[in-house]
């Protein structure tokens, strides 16, 4: 630490500010296995000449100054630290080396199912399962409560509703090269709408969603509407469905009572007046 009038500075040795940059990589991708086509950044500390930015080439080798051919693919970043140093020991007095991978080849995601795109997805930096569930596109017919996450064939996460629909932040992690993500589709648990409405529907289940919102996305009633008699068609544990009555021309007018939570399954009946 160093003062000067009123101002104060922390000046940080060399090893401190390597350390630093350790842990930052360490947090970045400690187990990430590197690959042919990976970008790497080799730094020597007080040795420029030897601090190179290389990609690994298809034989899994780099070339670094004075050492020639080293052999990177199979290695993670923290071992080929470790034998660069080896290596370099041999032309430089105590080297300290730093190795991060500044562009990924061979993070690769697969997903399976059928509630998102199904594929696999190559990632070029560390990706957290949010980031990866956002690029997928639509997950309207995903069932997110049932997704799961399969590692080194072990289930290690499941339910991503909480992460997705309720930006639950303690439910996101790091995913790991060969991830695999089983999304199943919400095809049971879908909401459908039939009778005498202006466009008979289908829509996903979400949370919170009541008999009155699945009639606006049905557009409304038709002028033959039995709106007094409609009818909530709701699967029991037996198999079995049960009938509830709605008296949704008394909810129109604004009786909140006749809003009935709806839940996954259900199919909303609006009979048809026959006069």
């Amino acid at each position: 630490m160093k003062t000067g009038g009123n101002v104060t500075r922390t000046v940080l040795a060399p090893s401190a500010i390597i350390f630093i940059i350790l842990i930052s990589f360490n947090v970045y991708a400690k187990d990430y296995v590197i690959g042919g086509g990976d970008s790497l950044q080799i730094s020597v500390w007080g040795s420029p000449d030897l601090s190179i930015a290389a990609i690994v080439r298809p034989d899994g080798k780099i070339s670094i100054p004075a050492l020639g051919d080293i052999k990177a693919s199979g290695l993670t970043a923290m071992e080929l630290t470790d034998l660069l140093e080896k290596e370099m020991a041999k032309v430089v007095k105590t080297p300290i080396v730093t190795v991060i991978v500044t562009n990924m080849t061979n993070y690769r995601i697969f997903v399976f199912g059928r509630g998102a795109p199904a594929g696999v997805t190559t990632l070029t930096r560390e990706t957290t399962l949010l980031e990866l569930l956002s690029q997928l596109g639509s997950l309207d017919s995903a069932d997110l409560e049932n997704s799961y996450i399969v590692r080194d064939k072990k289930k290690i996460k499941s339910n991503f509703y909480d992460l997705f629909e309720r930006g639950d932040f303690n439910q996101d992690m790091v995913l790991e090269p060969d991830d695999m993500l089983f999304i199943p589709d919400n095809f049971e648990k879908r909401i459908s709408i039939v009778g005498a409405v202006n466009t008979p529907t289908t829509i996903p289940y979400r949370e919170g969603l009541t008999i009155l919102d699945v009639i606006l996305s049905a557009g409304g009633f038709t002028d033959f509407a039995k709106e007094n008699d409609v009818v909530i068609l709701r699967r029991k544990e037996d198999t079995k469905r049960m009938e509830i009555s709605v008296r949704a021309k008394d909810l129109m007018k604004g009786n909140m009572n006749e809003n009935i939570p709806i839940k996954p399954g259900d199919v909303i009946v609006v009979k048809e007046s026959l006069f």
